[in-house]
């Protein structure tokens, strides 16, 4: 295979992923330093984070729809100049409502670009160089993902209104898209609604339901028993730093990179379905062993089996899905993934959060394992080889 990572379109691709993970992951170190500098509680902060994810619930199923009929260039760069201004506006909010009302319309601007990030790579490559470009792409998503807290905390230092210059990377990088970026254009011929009954159609095969819903279980995993419980497992039970916490967080990241960028020969030597069964095992394993660590540092093998897992599922389903749907849905399949991607983010919590009230600590992790014993049956029943 040739080198796809020294492609300049894909290298914007990367550049669009980071933005698409900036949002939160670099403010979240500031959290404490918005409650104190804009006078607010504990229960008040959260809604800096939903007023920026609350558009991509909203808005992302439309934004996916338009890339395809009116396409991706014309959607993608006006949302990286909506994210990148309004996101720098965020800096100078003093107030509660200001801060909000920036953060919902920098929420505008991100919901198209999860969505097409994935969407520009199914339009680009094909054949093995899709997952390479998938694969390629998750390793970067992970190198955000882990880099961006200590970046933001760094930023936090000066001022907690300092990491939200970090958006205006997004303007220059709208920019050089407009021209120097080659994206293809979607076939654009027929009607509205015989657009929307081709892509309901391919949506409703077997396939195409069972990697929905291993997008929705993969994330109810990522978001219960990991974002929302391991913090909490670590603090309770091996009174665990935040430094140390965010260590933990960086081991797995890692990992996820690492398989992530192997994707491309593993899917060409394995096979894509058994990349998911692999997931699956992997996903198990994690949830078994977490619970169950005597010491803090015994917590890093079924870390690294989490993050081994994310790199081999996450980025296979996207290459999956946008091997199944042709150009000119490809917006509309992304976005329904991604819709379902939010739900998970939003329902895990609460549905982690019954089990822990009613169960404890273990149920948590009983829970994410029937999530993975799911993933297993989807991949071996419902996924042809």
């Amino acid at each position: 295979m040739r080198r796809i990572y020294l492609d300049k379109n894909l290298q914007f691709v990367f550049g669009v992923t980071l933005m698409a993970v900036l949002g939160v992951s670099s403010i979240v170190p500031a959290l404490p330093g918005i409650m104190d500098g804009l006078s607010i509680g504990p229960v008040q902060i959260g809604l800096v984070i939903s007023a920026f994810t609350l558009p991509g619930v909203i808005f992302s199923p439309l934004m996916g729809v338009l890339a395809d009929r009116m396409g991706r260039r014309i959607v993608l760069v006006p949302a990286l100049f909506v994210f990148g201004g309004f996101g720098f506006a965020c800096f100078f909010a003093r107030t509660m409502p200001e801060l909000l009302a920036l953060r919902f319309v920098q929420g505008v601007g991100a919901s198209p670009l999860g969505v097409l990030y994935g969407t520009i790579i199914g339009d680009l490559y094909h054949g093995p160089e899709r997952g390479q470009a998938m694969g390629y792409n998750a390793s970067a998503l992970a190198m955000g993902t882990a880099l961006y807290p200590a970046i933001g905390g760094i930023l936090a230092i000066l001022g907690w209104n300092y990491p939200f210059l970090l958006p205006l990377l997004a303007i220059p990088l709208g920019v050089a898209i407009i021209f120097h970026m080659d994206i293809p254009n979607p076939d654009r011929q027929g009607s509205f609604a015989e657009y929307l009954r081709g892509a309901l159609r391919r949506m409703r095969t077997r396939r195409a339901l069972s990697l929905f819903a291993t997008t929705l279980v993969t994330f109810v995993i990522l978001y219960g028993p990991i974002i929302t419980y391991l913090p909490l497992l670590l603090d309770a039970r091996y009174e665990a730093s935040a430094p140390m916490i965010g260590a933990v967080f960086l081991i797995a990241s890692g990992f996820t990179g690492l398989a992530s960028f192997q994707l491309g020969r593993l899917a060409e030597r394995f096979g894509q379905r058994t990349l998911l069964l692999a997931a699956s095992v992997f996903y198990a394993l994690s949830m078994l062993l977490m619970p169950l660590a005597p010491g803090l540092w015994y917590v890093v093998p079924p870390v690294i089996c989490f993050g081994l897992a994310q790199g081999l599922n996450i980025p296979t389903v996207m290459t999956m899905l946008t091997t199944i749907a042709p150009m000119e849905q490809r917006g509309a399949f992304m976005a329904a993934n991604g819709f379902l991607l939010r739900l998970a983010q939003t329902v895990a919590p609460l549905l982690m959060g019954g089990l822990f009230a009613l169960f404890g600590m273990q149920a948590v992790y009983l829970g994410g394992l029937a999530c993975a014993v799911i993933l297993f049956a989807l991949a071996f029943f419902c996924i042809e080889k």
